[in-house]
């Protein structure tokens, strides 16, 4: 299964993705059921990833040309929390199997905020060429009835395509647990874990640093953002970069380090330190995103 997930991404422009992953009990009681038995539909996380990816591809070819997924059926990514007290409970018993965690794909409000994105800088003949306007209605009735249905419009996941942004490696640490997906001598993907909390209390420390030393910096409007976004989730939730296809040309990846020490050095002052922080990051990412260029 993992090695059909790599061959059915050759070609394809690198994607990756941070998700959260949310305790049943943080959505909406009429969602519960729905999330937990589609959870439970799926035998692997390959699975997942592999129907995802042939859905997508469906749909480019589907006849009409409508390219917005439909909302009739909703994966969902699940994963086990981590144990609340390794090693046994309070009281000295045996340690208790780990609560389940849920992310949904959302992709019928994933794909209208990306049409709208891609939307904004284009009008005329050539949007009406992109994504005719009778598609983008019918979608935003989807949209509409998806809001009435869920309430929440939290969306738990963020994607990007050729390369991650900076700002998402402020979460994260080398020492975070990491998952290496190989199949037939390639990484297909590196998934790297970590707690809602210490990833918020990541994004305020670097959000805090840059304010004062860096305010003019981009990033630091881009890790205000991720702060907003990640404090409407559940305490007790799971952040994971998902590197995708793009691991295979990065991985080992010092990306996390770098931008840890790139962010010390300007809090300390240290320009020459932070010069090199970042010309180990452009010399890693600048040549992934120039092939989005490349022909």
């Amino acid at each position: 299964m993992t090695g059909n997930l790599y061959r059915g991404q050759a070609g394809l422009p690198f994607s990756s993705t941070l998700r959260v992953y949310e305790p049943l009990d943080a959505f909406p009681q009429e969602q519960r059921k729905a999330i937990q038995a589609a959870g439970a539909r799926t035998a692997s996380r390959a699975a997942v990833e592999n129907a995802e990816l042939l859905a997508s591809l469906g749909r480019i070819t589907r006849p009409g040309g409508d390219p917005f997924p439909t909302g009739r059926t909703d994966l969902v990514r699940v994963t086990a929390a981590p144990a609340a007290q390794p090693g046994g409970t309070a009281d000295g018993g045996p340690e208790s199997e780990p609560d389940l965690l849920y992310c949904p794909s959302q992709l019928v409000l994933r794909a209208g905020l990306a049409a709208n994105a891609l939307m904004e800088g284009i009008h005329g003949p050539l949007a009406e060429l992109l994504i005719p306007e009778e598609q983008r209605d019918r979608h935003q009735e989807r949209i509409d009835l998806v809001k009435a249905r869920d309430g929440s419009t939290r969306v738990h996941t963020r994607a990007s395509t050729w390369g991650i942004p900076f700002s998402w490696f402020s979460l994260f640490m080398e020492s975070d647990h990491k998952d290496v997906v190989e199949a037939a001598g390639r990484i297909v993907t590196v998934r790297v874990w970590a707690s809602i909390t210490d990833a918020l209390e990541r994004a305020r420390y670097a959000v805090a640093n840059l304010a004062l030393a860096a305010p003019d910096l981009d990033m630091l409007d881009d890790l205000a953002q991720l702060t907003e976004w990640l404090e409407q989730f559940h305490v007790e939730s799971m952040i994971e970069l998902d590197y995708g296809s793009v691991a295979d040309k990065v991985y080992p990846d010092d990306s996390p380090t770098d931008i840890r020490l790139g962010i010390e050095c300007l809090a300390e002052g240290d320009m020459t330190g932070a010069a090199a922080a970042y010309r180990r990051l452009a010399s890693r990412w600048i040549p992934i995103r120039q092939l989005a260029r490349a022909s």
